[in-house]
C-alpha cells in the first residue's frame, strides 16, 4: 500500500530549495576582504615581482663590519622611497653558543699554532676573531650579553623595472657605506614577498649571529627627530609628521643662518621665531632694511626706530660698554678703538681692490697711525683713558675727532676732511651727535630703509656696534637678527665685525641670525663660510638652480636634497641642528600669520575673513 505526501510539506521543501540557491548566488556576488586588499595579478621572475601595475624586488642583507654603531638602521628607514623593512630576532640557548664558541676557539688557536711552527705570518683577521670570541664567552658566562640569530629583509618598490634598479642601487650604495652587504634574493622572490608583508613568516632563512649589544643597534624606530621638552615650535617634521620643537641656546652655541630666494618665506620663518621666542622671555632685535618688521613690532608693543637723515634718532659710535666685570672693563676702550678702525675705513671707502686683484684698505699705514693716535686723543679729551673709572664720563663723538684730525700734523688734515662729510655734511646729524636711543624693550626693530645706499653698511655697521654694547653691559636672553646680511658681507671690516658678533655672541647670551637671499655672494666670503661654520642651526628654503650647488658642497647635500631644495614650496626646506637635520614645513595660527605676514594678497584675505560684523560687534566669516 503506497503512502502518500503532504502538499504543504513538498512546497516547503520546493521554497527552501528555492531560498538555498538565491542565498549561494547572492553568496557568490559579495566582495569580501580578500578581495579588496589583493592585488588584480602577481607574477613572479627571478630577480624581481609585479603586483598589479607595481614592480618590487626583495633583498637580503648577508654582510655586516666587525662592529656596527647606534643609529646604522635610521638611513634606511628615513630613506625617502616606497619599501618594506622585515626583521626576524630568534634568542639561542648561551650554553649552545657557549659549546660552539669553546670548539671554535680551539679550532682558531690550534690554526694559529700550526702557521707559527711553520713560519708563516700571522694572521690579524684570525687574531680578532680569536679576541671576539673570547669577549662573548666571557659576557655570556656572566649573563652580561645574551645570542641571537638576525634575519633583515628589505623589499622595494617601484613603477618600471630602471627605476627598481634605481631604489636598488640607492640602498646598496647607502649599506656599502657601512661596509653592509646585500643581495638580491634570486629565484626566492616569492619567498622574499612573504617575509617582507606582516605575517610573520621567515621563509628566506638568511640570518647573522648577533649578541646584546649588536642586536640593540638595530632599533628601527629611528626616524630622524628634533623634539624637545622645551623650546619654540618651528613647524612640522615632514619625515614623520612630528613637530620640530627646538631650543636654539640648548646648542653649543644660540647663531642661525637662513638662505632663501626672494618670497620664498625666509622672512616669514625668522618673524615667527622672534613671536614665539618672546613668550619663552627672549628679547629680540632686528635690523630691518626693508620695513617688513613694523607691524610685528607695533603688535607686540616693541620700539621702532626709523634711521634716516631726516629723523631725530642718534646713535653714537663712540659709545663704551658699561660693563662690571673688570678685566673686561679694562678691554672696553681698546675693543672699542679696533671696532672704531673698522667703521672709519668703512666711512671713508671700504676695502679696495688693486688692479692686480688684491685687497687695499681705503687707509695707507701712515693714515692708519695717525687715525689711532687722534682717536686715542679724542678720548682722552673727553676723560676717557684705559682706566675703567674713567669709562662713565659722556663719550666724544664724531665732529670731535674731526677737530682733533683737524689740528694734528701728517695726515690728519686730509683725513679730517675725507670725514666732513659726516660732521658738518651731506651725512651730518646722524652719527655725529649723542646717542638717545633706548633699547629698553622686549623687541626693538632698527629701520634703514630710508637710508641711502651708500649709508646703509656705515648704519648696520654702527647699529651692530651699538647692540654689541649693550648687550655686554646687561647679559639677557636675546636674539639678534640681521636682515639682507649679505649687504654687510660687500666690505671685508663690517664682514669681519660680523664673524667676530656670531664668534662671540655665546660667552653674552645672544643667538645671531643671519638672513640672506644673495647666497653666491654671502658663500663667496671667507667671513661667510665663517659665520656658517658657527652657527649651530640652518634653514635652508627654497635657492635658485645657481645657488644649490654652493649649499650642496656647504652643507654636504644628498642628491635627493639637493633636487628638493630648487623645487621646495613656500615654507618648506631644510632645517639643520647640530648633527641633526629634518625636512619641515614652517606652519603658522592664523593669529600669527596676520601678524608677520607681508604677502599683500594674504593679509588682504586674512582681513577679509576676518571683518567685523557692525550688527554683532564681532568677527565675521
Amino acid at each position: 500500500m503506497a503512502k502518500t505526501r503532504d502538499p504543504i510539506d513538498i512546497a516547503a521543501q520546493q521554497r527552501a530549495l528555492e531560498q538555498s540557491e538565491v542565498e549561494q548566488a547572492f553568496l557568490k556576488g559579495v566582495t569580501t576582504l580578500r578581495d579588496l586588499i589583493a592585488p588584480s595579478s602577481i607574477e613572479i621572475h627571478a630577480s624581481h615581482f609585479r603586483l598589479g601595475t607595481k614592480y618590487g624586488r626583495t633583498i637580503y642583507i648577508y654582510g655586516y663590519p666587525r662592529e656596527i654603531y647606534t643609529g646604522w638602521l635610521s638611513s634606511l628607514i628615513n630613506f625617502d622611497e616606497v619599501l618594506d623593512v622585515s626583521m626576524f630576532i630568534y634568542p639561542v640557548e648561551s650554553q649552545v653558543v657557549l659549546n660552539n664558541l669553546r670548539k671554535k676557539v680551539t679550532q682558531l688557536e690550534a690554526s694559529m699554532s700550526i702557521n707559527n711552527e711553520r713560519g708563516r705570518v700571522r694572521d690579524p683577521a684570525m687574531e680578532a676573531a680569536i679576541q671576539d670570541a673570547e669577549e662573548l664567552r666571557d659576557q655570556l658566562q656572566v649573563g652580561a650579553e645574551r645570542f641571537f640569530r638576525f634575519g633583515l629583509y628589505v623589499t622595494l618598490y617601484a613603477d618600471s623595472l630602471d627605476e627598481l634598479g634605481f631604489v636598488q642601487h640607492k640602498i646598496e650604495t647607502l649599506f656599502g657605506q657601512q661596509l653592509i652587504f646585500s643581495k638580491v634574493a634570486s629565484s626566492q622572490q616569492e619567498q622574499g614577498l612573504n617575509s617582507s608583508i606582516p605575517q610573520m613568516t621567515d621563509q628566506l632563512q638568511i640570518r647573522r649571529n648577533m649578541n646584546t649589544g649588536a642586536i640593540s643597534t638595530s632599533f628601527p624606530f629611528t626616524s630622524a627627530d628634533l623634539t624637545q621638552d622645551k623650546g619654540v615650535l618651528y613647524g612640522i617634521n615632514m619625515h614623520n609628521n612630528g613637530l620640530v620643537i627646538f631650543d636654539r641656546f640648548s646648542l653649543e652655541n644660540a647663531n642661525m643662518v637662513v638662505f632663501a630666494k626672494s618670497g620664498a618665506g625666509k622672512s616669514f620663518t625668522v618673524k615667527l621665531e622672534a613671536l614665539r621666542s618672546m613668550m619663552t622671555g627672549s628679547e629680540v632685535i632686528i635690523i630691518d632694511p626693508e620695513n617688513e618688521y613694523q607691524k610685528l613690532s607695533e603688535a607686540v608693543g616693541g620700539s621702532y626706530i626709523r634711521l634716516s637723515l631726516n629723523a631725530d634718532t642718534r646713535i653714537n659710535p663712540f659709545d663704551l660698554p658699561r660693563v662690571i666685570d673688570t678685566d673686561e672693563a679694562d678691554d672696553a676702550l681698546r675693543a672699542n678703538l679696533v671696532t672704531l678702525h673698522g667703521l672709519f675705513r668703512l666711512m671713508l671707502g671700504g676695502t679696495q681692490v688693486s688692479p692686480q686683484g688684491i685687497p687695499m684698505s681705503a687707509l695707507n699705514p701712515a693714515e692708519e697711525a695717525d687715525l689711532d693716535q687722534a682717536l686715542i686723543d679724542t678720548y682722552a679729551r673727553a676723560g676717557i683713558t684705559s682706566d675703567p673709572l674713567t669709562h662713565n664720563s659722556p663719550p666724544p663723538t664724531i665732529a670731535e675727532l674731526y677737530d682733533t684730525l683737524l689740528h694734528m700734523g701728517g695726515s690728519g688734515p686730509s683725513l679730517a676732511q675725507r670725514l666732513r662729510k659726516y660732521t658738518t655734511g651731506t651725512f651730518a646729524g646722524i652719527f655725529s651727535q649723542q646717542s638717545n636711543v633706548d633699547i629698553n624693550n622686549p623687541m626693538v626693530v632698527f629701520n634703514i630703509r630710508d637710508l641711502e645706499d651708500e649709508l646703509r653698511p656705515v648704519a648696520m655697521y654702527i647699529v651692530l656696534s651699538h647692540i654689541w654694547n649693550i648687550t655686554r653691559t646687561d647679559q639677557k636672553k636675546r636674539m639678534l637678527i640681521v636682515d639682507e646680511a649679505w649687504q654687510l658681507m660687500k666690505y671685508d671690516d663690517s664682514a669681519n665685525f660680523l664673524f667676530s658678533l656670531a664668534k662671540r655672541a655665546r660667552k653674552y647670551y645672544l643667538g645671531l641670525t643671519t638672513i640672506t637671499q644673495d647666497v653666491e655672494d654671502f658663500m663667496s666670503s671667507k667671513m661667510g663660510r665663517a659665520i656658517v661654520a658657527n652657527s649651530s642651526m640652518q634653514l635652508l628654503l627654497k635657492q635658485s638652480s645657481s645657488a644649490v650647488d654652493v649649499l650642496s658642497d656647504v652643507f654636504k647635500l644628498t642628491d635627493e636634497e639637493k633636487k628638493r631644495l630648487a623645487n621646495f614650496p613656500i615654507g618648506q626646506g631644510l632645517f639643520f641642528a647640530g648633527q641633526n637635520h629634518v625636512h619641515i614645513q614652517i606652519v603658522a595660527s592664523e593669529t600669527e600669520e596676520s601678524l608677520i605676514t607681508t604677502n599683500p594678497r594674504a593679509a588682504q584675505q586674512i582681513t577679509d575673513e576676518t571683518t567685523i560684523d557692525p550688527n554683532t560687534n564681532t568677527s565675521a566669516p
